[in-house]
């Protein structure tokens, strides 16, 4: 056979493969799945989710947000066959939508820059209900580690929508109807003990100190400058603490944490949850006893955070008055 005839034959075999190979993973997937959706724009940057959807005949009519975060690290990567079978198929099983999201991703960016992705994510998922066929007013959200951090300050403390935006999608409520967090930090100013502070180095957070270099731009420089104020730092750890900003209005919140975590103290779960029992806001801590930070079989658990959903966004709670309320 000549040699641009056996060329051609090979390609030929190669596309067939690739249709087969592709044939038979959507066979075995029981849900459709749209990949780098653009839900915004970042300096330039597109802010991307993936789309997970169950078959037609097993959908809720509900959806709900996996925070694609570790270390505040965030990449599409990160929404591996392994962390699918993990974190989003117990849910899909369920007939939620899930909107795997990735926010801008550490080193480069910040936690309070992460944050502002989220709220921008609910604000598009919200905008786009009818699009993706999902209940607008009963959105839940979940996440592990600084995932989990992401999930309960994006519920305990959405940005209130802007009205005066010329892009509609600002305008627009971000908050959520429930929520549910693996092991998540949720005050970097008492970390694990009254008074020890995770911002700066040193801490059990060492490794992770580029999500907490904020900085901010200076006019006169025309440069972005690293805060080094000691009260301001304070005051935006205070910011993008979950625990400071507890009220009546929060969504149900469910934590799942090991009581033996080296990373995240166990006592950032607790004392989250007594401040939403004093706002007699409905919460549940599970302890996970002599485990680290994660465990084998954590599928199960995301499992018992669909149940939660499913406890609590089958009631109907109109966003825009929680969101009012935040104000």
């Amino acid at each position: 056979m000549p040699l641009r005839s056996l060329l051609t034959f090979v390609v030929h075999v190669s596309i067939i493969l690739q249709v087969v190979v592709a044939q038979a993973q959507a066979r075995e997937e029981p849900f459709d799945r749209a990949r780098d959706v653009i839900y915004g724009r970042l300096w330039g940057a597109s802010l991307t989710m993936d789309v997970f959807t169950p078959a037609k005949d097993k959908r809720n009519g509900l959806g709900v947000i996996w925070v694609v975060s570790g270390g505040w690290y965030s990449s599409p990567e990160a929404i591996s066959p392994a962390n699918v079978s993990r974190f989003v198929q117990p849910i899909l099983d369920r007939g939620y939508t899930v909107f795997a999201v990735c926010h801008g991703s550490a080193p480069r960016f910040t936690i309070p820059e992460a944050i502002g992705d989220l709220n921008r994510a609910v604000r598009f998922i919200r905008h786009n209900a009818k699009r993706y066929e999902i209940d607008p007013d009963r959105i839940g959200i979940y996440g592990g580690s600084a995932g989990g951090h992401l999930s309960l300050t994006q519920a305990i403390n959405p940005a209130p929508p802007n009205e005066k935006s010329p892009d509609p999608i600002d305008r627009v409520p971000s908050n959520v109807q429930a929520v549910a967090a693996f092991f998540p930090p949720t005050d970097f100013l008492n970390y694990g003990e009254e008074g020890k502070s995770a911002i700066g180095a040193g801490g059990i957070l060492q490794n992770f100190q580029a999500s907490f270099d904020f900085r901010t731009f200076d006019d006169e420089t025309k440069k972005f400058v690293t805060i080094i104020d000691d009260k301001q730092i304070r005051k935006i750890a205070t910011q993008i603490s979950p625990l400071y900003h507890v009220d009546p209005n929060d969504p149900p919140t469910l934590i799942i944490h090991g009581d033996a975590d080296a990373l995240v103290p166990y006592e950032q779960a607790t004392r989250l949850i007594q401040k939403l029992e004093e706002a007699k806001i409905e919460s549940k801590l599970i302890t996970k006893p002599g485990a680290n930070h994660g465990w084998a079989g954590m599928e199960n658990d995301t499992a018992t955070i669909g149940e939660w959903f499913d406890q609590h966004l089958t009631r109907r709670s109109p966003a825009t008055t929680q969101a009012a309320a935040k104000e």
